[in-house]
């Protein structure tokens, strides 16, 4: 590390863990976000957003990424250490991250150009990206999109729907998975183009979900130009874009998740030990749950390994998915219990969030591919079960 405190060459993971670890441990700046509550996502999003400037301003968020897009070399197994080091001190991972553990890596592979040009702008925390590939009648199948694009001279013109979009209601850009082959052609005719949420003909609306957090929005496409150099990939390439950028969103979106349950954990135990309470059973279920997440983490390791050796990741990363969703259901069902009646009826921003993070929690099994889907992929591609 420099005298500055910003970082040198990437070095090797120790070095940068150690490095990372007293720079978080020193910087008193930092106190601004250890274990800070936010009232609504938008405020969250945007005191994450000041997060990341300070630690791309000192070069610790762009390890694990190549130099072209912003980054100062490394792999996988840095941007690891990172939700490693970050959690492990109370200090959140900012949330977007999430969606740049999936989309990024896509961008990198298949349209390196696009990359360079937007993604130091997203480690620098002056943008961020959103997810659209559901809609209202294809979900888990995305071969039945039916948003469409007509590609007309130098752009294409985009019609249709997405729902549930990820971070779609603060997003710049969202990453949209769009059909512009016949609806015949199911996944042989979907394409991926970076769409800016400020583009005319795109309309985004917030969906607030049941704990009032507007985490996810629909977004309604008519008649949106957007340039053909937009292409994530070729023409008819996006579903193979999207197979690849599930091997991020299984492996490394599901370690990142486990620090932050980690973090959680520990943030209901501590809870518990302040109120001078212990209910039945509480000693057991915090065990469980912490061997739930080591579970998860076993797993993802070995994942997020094979990422930063540039193996494939197959159909094998359903097994994260189903890990992850478990240990998550599991940890905020126990929250609501051990914290009872408190965490129903009580004010304060803990007690909220709380709240809030058991709303959320319960698509866990749902988004991102159901648990059943994740099963059956299991079942047939990796076991080889007989079929039914």
């Amino acid at each position: 590390m420099r005298s500055d405190g910003t970082t040198g060459g990437p070095g090797g993971l120790a070095a940068y863990r150690e490095g990372l670890g007293t720079f978080l441990d020193g910087h008193p700046g930092l106190e601004r976000w250890r274990r800070a509550h936010h009232p609504t996502v938008e405020d969250k999003l945007t005191e994450h957003a000041a997060l990341m400037r300070l630690l791309n301003e000192t070069g610790w968020n762009r390890y694990g990424w190549p130099e072209g897009v912003g980054g100062l070399g490394g792999d996988e197994r840095h941007r690891a250490v990172y939700f490693d080091e970050l959690t492990a001190r109370d200090l959140p991972v900012p949330e977007q991250h999430l969606m740049l553990e999936t989309l990024g890596p896509a961008a990198v592979r298949f349209a390196p150009a696009l990359a360079a040009r937007f993604l130091p702008a997203y480690l620098r925390g002056e943008e961020w990206w959103g997810q659209g590939f559901s809609e209202p009648e294809a979900g888990s199948d995305l071969a039945a999109l039916r948003c469409r694009a007509e590609r007309t001279g130098e752009h294409y013109v985009i019609n249709g729907q997405k729902i549930w979009t990820s971070h779609g209601a603060t997003a710049h850009r969202l990453f949209c998975l769009v059909r512009t082959g016949t609806p015949e052609s199911r996944h042989r005719g979907l394409s991926m183009l970076a769409v800016d949420t400020d583009t005319p003909g795109v309309t985004v609306r917030p969906i607030a979900l049941a704990s009032g957090r507007r985490e996810l929005a629909e977004v309604f496409f008519d008649g949106a130009l957007v340039p053909a150099s937009r292409l994530v990939g070729a023409e008819g390439q996006g579903w193979a874009v999207a197979m690849y950028l599930l091997q991020w969103e299984r492996g490394m979106y599901a370690w990142l998740a486990s620090t932050v349950l980690l973090q959680r954990l520990r943030a209901l135990r501590d809870q518990l030990a302040r109120s001078g309470r212990r209910p039945d059973g509480a000693v057991r279920r915090i065990g469980q749950i912490y061997l739930d997440v080591i579970t998860l983490r076993c797993r993802s390791a070995q994942t997020v390994g094979r990422l930063a050796r540039g193996d494939t990741v197959g159909p094998e990363a359903s097994a994260d998915k189903i890990l992850l969703a478990t240990a998550e259901q599991n940890l905020y069902d126990a929250a609501c219990d051990l914290l009872s009646p408190h965490v129903e009826i009580g004010d304060g921003d803990e007690l909220e969030e709380w709240r809030a993070d058991w709303w959320y929690s319960r698509a866990a099994t749902i988004m991102g591919g159901s648990a059943e889907v994740q099963r059956s992929i299991l079942a047939d591609r990796v076991l080889g079960l007989p079929k039914e």
